[in-house]
């Protein structure tokens, strides 16, 4: 698993790391050349990236609530200090939804591209309020294609990462997480009692997923790849 050691990735909410896991190994073929990662965070794909591309580099602001280990510090929101179209490939896993002005960003991004260059994103969109108050959007597929052809993608495809069954048990397993308080007795007591069904759930979901026969109205969130040309 590239998220293994991910330091987020806990008994409740493991099976999310799974499937992002099996999106990023599906892209593969497209980390090429120079990486840029905007908004790295602590970079915990770094060692995944560089197994494929030649070289990485991590972009991330000042004010980010992680221990961030960027590179080059940047608000996402406006333009950032990178010269035109240098990057083989961007990812942005988990951003898009924490900036104020996402299409500036977009444009960046396409900006920072070589011709013939990808994006590979992540954005959630059936998934709670986090890292507030920089929690601005959640974006349909629909919203998704009109800001990234507004940029001036091309090849634009997205890609839903679950059905309506793990959207809803990941909800009800970050719900009950939340309510893990109190002494510590208590809380390894209901620890105990709740992990189990943390556990049953997550491997039941993607079989239950089968049958919803149309995930991208229900997705806990899309994968995106797009291309300038």
């Amino acid at each position: 698993m590239i998220s293994k050691n991910h330091k987020n990735r806990k008994a409740h909410n493991w099976l999310v790391y799974d499937i992002n896991d099996r999106f990023l190994e599906k892209y593969i073929p497209l980390y090429t050349g120079i990486l840029y990662d905007l908004g790295a965070g602590e970079s915990p794909y770094k060692a995944f990236f560089l197994k494929y591309a030649n070289s990485y580099v991590a972009v991330d602001w000042s004010e980010s609530l992680h221990d961030t280990k960027a590179d080059i510090i940047a608000d996402l929101n406006k333009k950032i200090r990178i010269d035109s179209g240098v990057a083989d490939t961007i990812v942005s896993l988990s951003v898009l939804e924490h900036l104020s002005a996402p299409w500036v960003f977009l444009n960046e991004a396409f900006r920072i591209l070589k011709n013939g260059g990808r994006i590979v994103l992540q954005v959630p969109f059936q998934w709670h309020v986090h890292e507030a108050p920089y929690d601005y959007y959640r974006y349909t597929p629909y919203g998704i294609k009109y800001l990234f052809m507004q940029a001036g993608f091309e090849n634009i495809s997205i890609e839903p990462t679950s059905g309506i069954f793990t959207t809803i048990i990941l909800k009800m397993n970050y719900f009950t997480y939340r309510y893990i308080r109190g002494p510590r007795p208590l809380r390894l007591f209901l620890r105990g009692i709740l992990t189990p069904f943390w556990y049953i759930a997550q491997k039941i979901a993607p079989i239950l997923d089968t049958l919803d026969r149309n995930h991208v109205q229900e997705s806990q969130g899309y994968f995106v790849t797009a291309q300038k040309f």
